[in-house]
């Protein structure tokens, strides 16, 4: 009788599993200088929230950004690509799991162009940290965080 409701939990228990949980978690792969202080703390967020975390240190990373479609204005100290979407700069990973839960069409990444206090991996108070969304569909806000 008891291994007979050690089997129904178990099936219980496997069915609430979300879709996909086996899954491997989304790996970021993350291009910066190797002089930034910054950039860690933000590799450091992503790792936290559940991402696996490739970096690659490059003295210039401006021709990554510009093979990626990153807009010249909207680029920060460090990029990354995730699932096929960009993300510059210190976006929030509660961002870039909205990204890849909704998937919106005509967006090609996001960016935290101004590196606003508080937001992952950068010091001091919190301020708003405005996410822009960028690609063939325009550029717009995404959120703000």
């Amino acid at each position: 009788m008891t291994m007979r409701i050690a089997v129904l939990a178990l099936a219980a228990t496997m069915a609430w599993a979300p879709a996909g949980a086996a899954e491997a978690p989304p790996l970021v792969e993350v291009w910066k200088s190797p002089s930034c202080g910054c950039c860690g703390g933000w590799i450091e967020h992503m790792k936290e929230s559940g991402y696996r975390v490739k970096v690659t240190d490059i003295d210039d990373v401006d021709p990554v950004k510009a093979a990626l479609g990153v807009p010249r204005h909207l680029r920060s100290c460090h990029t990354a690509r995730v699932a096929g979407y960009v993300v510059e700069g210190h976006v929030p990973a509660e961002a870039v799991g909205r990204l890849l839960r909704e998937r919106p069409t005509g967006i090609g990444g996001l960016s935290s162009p101004d590196m606003p206090s508080g937001s992952p991996g950068m010091p001091g108070p919190k301020q708003v940290n405005e996410v822009r969304a960028f690609g063939s569909g325009g550029e717009t806000v995404y959120g703000r965080y």
